[in-house]
């Protein structure tokens, strides 16, 4: 499956996995940078505010690879919108953050912007899946018995 706009793999423009994928690298970038943040959280965070922030952030990338991973788009497309509730639990997340004073108000609109660009483009690739789903269904031809 190829999926033109979607990846940067530098030479042939085909797909090999869903590590090609743009909208996977812009979520693996934010989750190094959620683990990088949350290290200077106060300990008795470490188990509660800090791992739910780090699994939310794990859970948008592992949701990205795994819809690449299913055979139907309907089922890429679910797994996509999986992965668009795990980034927004990080915002949520992010919003506790700035509401005890872990981080700055810029450090938190630096995500917060950060997360809506991660958002608008995995918005654009299940429009891009829906699209691709639509075409591949409008030419299935029924059997001749």
């Amino acid at each position: 499956m190829e999926l033109e706009g979607q990846l940067d793999n530098g030479k042939s423009g085909k797909q090999r996995d869903f590590r090609d994928l743009d909208i996977w690298k812009l979520a693996r970038e934010l989750r190094k940078e959620i683990y990088l943040l949350s290290e200077n959280f106060p300990k008795e965070e470490k188990y509660r505010l800090a791992d739910q922030l780090i699994r939310a952030s794990r859970s948008a990338t592992a949701n990205i690879a795994e819809g690449y991973g299913r055979f139907h788009y309907q089922e890429t497309i679910q797994f996509c919108r999986q992965a668009r509730g795990s980034l927004y639990e990080c915002l949520d997340h992010l919003t506790v953050c700035l509401d005890c004073n872990y981080i700055s108000e810029e450090q938190f609109k630096y995500f917060e912007t950060n997360i809506f660009h991660i958002l608008t483009k995995l918005n654009a690739y299940i429009n891009y899946l829906r699209e691709k789903k639509r075409v591949s269904n409008s030419t299935i031809k029924p059997l001749n018995n």
